[in-house]
Parts: C-alpha cells; sequence; structure tokens
C-alpha cells in the first residue's frame, strides 16, 4: 500500500458502499447541498478529496484520473470494502470510469452526473483557452460555471461557487487535471463492462448534453442507461438535490434489489417524475 491516503469524511452506515468524488471546481464540499438527505440507513457514503484539492491540496502527484482511481482503491482497501459503487461529478465521472477500467470486479455500480466521457472532452481552441486560463483568471472559472447552468443562475451563487473552487484548489493542480479529464481517452478500457452505469445529465448543460453522453456512454456501457433532469445545468447537486437524490438512490437500490436484499425497493422508478428523458436497459421505467 502507498503512504498517501485519500482524505475524505464518511457518512452514514449502509451495507451499500459508495465514494462521491467531486469534479473540477470543487472539493469533496461539492456534495454538500445532497449530504442531509441522503438514505444513511442503506448507503455508506465516502467524500473524498481528490488530490490538489480541500485536504489534498498541497499533496504531490500526477493529477490525473489514472492516479485518482489507484488513490480510491487504496482508500477501499483501508476501509475494507471488499465492493462498492462510485458516484462522479463531472470530471469525477471520468475517474469514475478509469475505476472501472482499474478494479471492474470491484463495483457494484457507477453513477456519473454531467460525466466527462471516457474519451475525453475535446473543445475549440477559443473554448481550450478559455478553460486553460481559468486556472488563474476568476473571471473564467464564472464564465464557464455561468454558461454550463445556462445563464440563469443567480450572481451571488456564481460568486460563491468561484470563490470556493479558488479556495480548495491548488492552482497548478488544477491546471493539469484539466489535461488528464478533457485530454485522454481511455474509452477502449471500458467499452463493454457490464457494470450497471447511469449517467445523469441537466437540460441546461450546453457542454456535456444528452446527445454527447447517448454518443459515448450508452455505446460503451451493455447495462448503460441515462436520465436527464429537467431543471438542472452541470451541477444537479445544487439545482436540483432532491431530484438527484431520488435518481442516484433508486439506482443504487436496483442493485441491493438483484442480490435480494432490498425485496422490490430497486423496482421503483430509477427517474420518478423529475425525468425528462431516460434511455438504455433500465429507461422503461421512466
Amino acid at each position: 500500500m502507498t503512504s498517501f491516503v485519500l482524505p475524505h469524511e464518511v457518512h452514514g452506515n449502509g451495507a451499500h458502499k459508495v465514494f462521491a468524488v467531486h469534479g473540477w471546481f470543487a472539493d469533496r464540499a461539492a456534495y454538500a447541498a445532497v449530504l442531509p438527505d441522503l438514505d444513511r440507513a442503506a448507503f455508506t457514503y465516502a467524500l473524498v478529496d481528490l488530490r490538489g484539492y480541500g485536504a489534498a491540496k498541497d499533496a504531490a502527484g500526477a493529477f490525473g484520473t489514472a492516479e485518482a482511481a489507484a488513490d480510491l482503491v487504496e482508500l477501499a482497501d483501508r476501509l475494507g470494502w471488499g465492493r462498492f459503487s462510485v458516484l462522479g461529478h463531472s470530471m469525477g465521472g471520468t475517474v469514475a470510469q478509469r475505476l472501472l477500467a482499474l478494479a471492474p470486479r470491484r463495483l457494484r455500480r457507477i453513477v456519473g452526473v454531467s460525466p466527462v466521457p471516457a474519451s475525453g472532452l475535446r473543445m475549440p481552441a477559443e473554448q481550450w483557452e478559455l478553460f486553460a486560463d481559468a486556472a488563474h483568471k476568476p473571471e473564467n472559472r464564472r464564465a464557464i460555471i455561468d454558461i454550463t447552468t445556462g445563464g440563469r443562475a443567480p450572481a451571488t451563487w456564481l460568486d460563491r461557487m468561484v470563490a470556493r473552487s479558488l479556495a480548495c484548489s491548488d492552482t497548478k493542480a488544477f491546471r493539469t487535471w484539466l489535461d488528464s479529464w478533457a485530454g485522454e481517452d481511455f474509452h477502449t478500457q471500458v467499452t463493454g463492462s457490464t457494470v450497471p452505469a447511469l449517467a445523469v445529465t441537466g437540460a441546461l448543460d450546453p457542454a456535456l448534453t444528452a446527445v454527447l453522453l447517448r454518443e459515448t456512454w450508452l455505446r460503451w456501457y451493455p447495462q448503460g442507461s441515462l436520465l436527464e433532469l429537467p431543471s438542472a445545468g452541470h451541477y444537479a447537486m445544487d439545482e436540483a438535490p432532491l431530484d438527484l437524490i431520488r435518481a442516484v438512490e433508486d439506482f443504487l437500490h436496483a442493485d441491493d434489489a438483484d442480490a435480494g436484499h432490498e425485496g422490490d425497493r430497486g423496482a421503483a422508478s430509477a427517474a420518478g417524475p423529475m425525468a425528462a428523458t431516460v434511455d438504455g436497459p433500465e429507461g422503461s421505467r421512466a
């Protein structure tokens, strides 16, 4: 085992273990809005800080998705988690897919919330400059958050999100992470995986769209499904927390039902009335 342990906090004492992995603009506080209403009896959630963020802000590392996946396996071993699920937002969704490539037999289910595809995210030169310069330009971070939430979020919220992002991330690590999640293509390592995989996207997000995820996520994962939240953009945890919790936990509960532990709980709708569309093997439940 390595000497580095991802900083983390554990919530709940349920039998179904779940890692929650943040995205590019936040540390584990990305999940603050959903924490009060998680099902802590059914699940045990471990919220982590990736290298370069939060309590790991000063940690050395390569600051990439492959390293993060290895860090999660290390943490699972230390926690005594044999099998577990993983929930990842945006960049964290790419980390979840790296984990699928690294330790597929240990994963019960994966959930990506506006997940960057395992093929990366190619951008026109002007857009790449906007993202690359966001490491040292707060105004770029604000513009990215505003655009990916449909340009409708309150100014105070945008300012708070930018301030949180600046405070919780190391500038060098933040920039290096971009090269990994946007530039690396490892989709051939996960294509065909039969681990159930749910992608949740927001209808107001012009970047990680349902169209893009149908062309990637649903093509690669035979047990993949896609859910679109009409009232959310890129930050469903903040924009539609209750809708997101219901979608994610119903999907995770389905694994318990398949194993015969939760009766017909998993047969409940993985989307509920909030879903605009659901595609994939479990999509008929919409």
